[in-house]
């Protein structure tokens, strides 16, 4: 789940899927100080595609989801 853009930079896809309601997706920006950069709030059963930029370095998931890349896929939140 690799991209180039124009400039050669590789840019990873990932997807999330909510397994709840109210599944928080949050943007980390790169640079000297990390922030909040985008959000989104996913309902149960839909899926967010997205990918790691040049503005984006690191994503965090706020409740129950399946998050699949290209090492694997990752269960986040409690699993019962």
């Amino acid at each position: 789940m690799t991209t180039t853009k124009d400039n050669g930079q590789n840019c990873e896809y990932f997807v999330v899927k909510a397994h709840d309601n109210g599944v928080q997706v949050i943007g980390l920006t790169r640079g000297q100080d990390t922030r909040f950069h985008h959000a989104e709030k996913l309902d149960r059963g839909e899926v967010l595609i997205a990918q790691f930029t040049e503005h984006t370095s690191a994503v965090k998931i706020r409740g129950r989801a399946t998050v699949m890349t290209k090492y694997g896929v990752i269960e986040a939140g409690d699993q019962e």
